[in-house]
């Protein structure tokens, strides 16, 4: 039970955000109290030992870094590290798609971005080097762009005009705040497998067309293309669970109070003063304080509050982890696994086949030929796998499967979800000279090393509404006419949304629980 009736600030939720809102609040002297439904803290961000006796600690839902700032790690003096990959992708080709037609004009090979080869492999595709030209200057414009905004991240929310200044790039401006993505990739590129390749950062936990009149795929892309500034996504240093940890220790050494098992109940509030009633295991308590942050859903806040629901999220990604006794080998003799595995590995991502996998996925099918993207952390870092799994070659192997919007689970989930992990494991399987089954490890009872999770599953373990990793639509980076100063206020002055849904929100950040602790503080 918390040892005060009373304090400055209640957080509810003990994810990242929370667990930074507590640290940078705590810092500045308010009592703080942090409750958590869970036994532990870090919500989505954590480790764990997924496969029974296995000696390998996986980033069991996030798995990559790149919206969190070197500001917060900075400021809450954090112990914790990233490290950069290689190679950015390697995008295999042939297989075919289901139109019989293949992404690579009938070459085999695979487009390696990173280690130097990128031009020659881009040379290698498309028989040139205009493509590669177009894909230099693109992401020459998205670094810019990254530069620009990510910085802003952390301040108060700018105004649609003064980004726009800010940025000062009108192309730049157009393509990724006023136009379809899918505008600016067909402009520039050519290639289909490029095309594809682009397009993959619009549709990481959205489930939207490259030409979707609402732009939401836009927004996905620009959150994908910010990070650091520069737009790399990193490898935390022993695992995810190691930002949470750091960030809990943080809290607690400013004098946080943590308590776990506690779930909050329910937010009443009249803008000055609020109680925050909840359960345990063994009873029921309430908490008074002057000011609520909470890390969880616009719905989820909505119902504490008695509020009229938020509008419903849905979420369409299907999680695979997976530990290997060894990298399988590639049917592109050309590349060495530990290269192509190094970055994200693309598959049935040409921009054809993003197209029809959405059109089948939009008419409540599950695609024919299911796109996924691949990343091997423990080549990264080996620290998250024991001493002789690392010595024997094992590694760790996370999938994330695009275009399953949670409607496509409703009638069976494990039904819908088995179904989909073979046809996802075979469409990978094409691009490899064996099985993928052939190199899982086995846990100790003589399992397959190898765990699913559907939409519906992560509304079911973590409360993400229909399993939205982003717990509703991403939104611009700018201020709207509801939006508040930092893009967390509520419609109660002392009640505000630290989680993902927050304005700024989405992604292993810690920017919304940075900008609710500003909001609370004042600022």
């Amino acid at each position: 039970m918390p040892a005060h009736a009373s304090y400055d600030a209640v957080i509810v939720g003990g994810g990242h955000n929370g667990l930074v809102a507590a640290a940078y609040l705590a810092r500045a002297g308010r009592s703080v109290l942090l409750l958590e439904r869970l036994g532990n803290t870090g919500g989505a961000a954590v480790s764990t030992r997924p496969f029974a006796g296995v000696d390998a600690r996986l980033s069991r839902y996030s798995y990559l870094v790149s919206l969190l700032p070197e500001k917060i790690v900075r400021d809450l003096g954090l112990r914790f590290a990233v490290r950069r990959r290689t190679v950015s992708s390697y995008t295999p080709y042939p297989p075919s798609t289901p139109s019989g037609t293949d992404a690579s004009g009938g070459r085999s090979g695979g487009l390696l971005v990173g280690e130097g080869r990128t031009a020659d492999s881009f040379a290698a595709l498309t028989g040139g080097d205009a493509e590669y030209a177009a894909w230099r200057a693109f992401y020459g414009m998205t670094g810019q762009v990254a530069a620009r905004v990510f910085p802003t991240l952390t301040e108060p929310l700018p105004t649609r005009d003064a980004l726009r200044r800010r940025i000062d790039d009108e192309e730049a401006w157009r393509a990724l705040f006023e136009e379809p993505v899918g505008v600016a990739i067909e402009q520039r590129f050519s290639h289909d497998l490029v095309r594809g390749v682009v397009l993959t950062d619009a549709l990481i936990g959205t489930f939207a067309d490259a030409h979707d009149p609402s732009l939401v795929q836009n927004r996905c892309f620009l959150y994908h293309v910010i990070g650091g500034g520069t737009g790399d996504w990193d490898v935390p240093v022993g695992g995810m669970g190691a930002l949470t940890d750091a960030l809990a220790g943080a809290a607690r050494a400013a004098g946080a109070e943590i308590v776990t098992g506690h779930e909050a109940t329910r937010i009443d509030t009249d803008g000055e003063r609020a109680e925050v009633s909840f359960r345990t295991e063994t009873g029921e308590g309430v908490v008074t304080a002057a000011q609520v942050l909470v890390n969880a859903s616009p719905q989820a806040l909505a119902g504490l509050l008695g509020d009229e629901p938020a509008a419903p999220a849905e979420g369409a990604q299907l999680k695979v982890n997976m530990l290997l006794r060894r990298l399988p080998k590639l049917r592109d003799a050309s590349v060495d696994p530990r290269e192509a595995f190094a970055g994200t590995f693309h598959v049935a991502e040409g921009y054809e086949q993003l197209a029809t996998a959405y059109r089948e996925a939009a008419a409540g099918r599950l695609p024919g030929a299911p796109p996924s993207e691949i990343y091997c952390h423990s080549l990264t870092d080996p620290s998250i796998l024991g001493p002789e799994l690392a010595a024997s070659g094992y590694q760790t192997l996370t999938l994330f499967g695009l275009h399953t919007p949670a409607r496509l689970f409703a009638a069976d989930n494990d039904a819908t979800r088995a179904t989909l992990l073979a046809s996802t494991l075979a469409r990978l399987d094409q691009c490899l000279a064996e099985p993928i089954a052939d190199v899982l490890a086995v846990d100790d009872e003589g399992r397959p090393c190898i765990e699913a999770k559907t939409p519906l599953d992560l509304e079911r373990e973590l409360r993400l509404p229909g399993g939205h990793i982003f717990h509703r639509d991403l939104a611009f980076p700018y201020a709207a006419p509801d939006t508040g100063r930092w893009g967390v206020e509520t419609a109660h002055a002392n009640v505000l949304l630290c989680g993902a849904g927050a304005v700024r929100g989405g992604g292993v950040s810690g920017v919304p629980g940075h900008n609710a602790a500003m909001a609370a503080l004042g600022l």
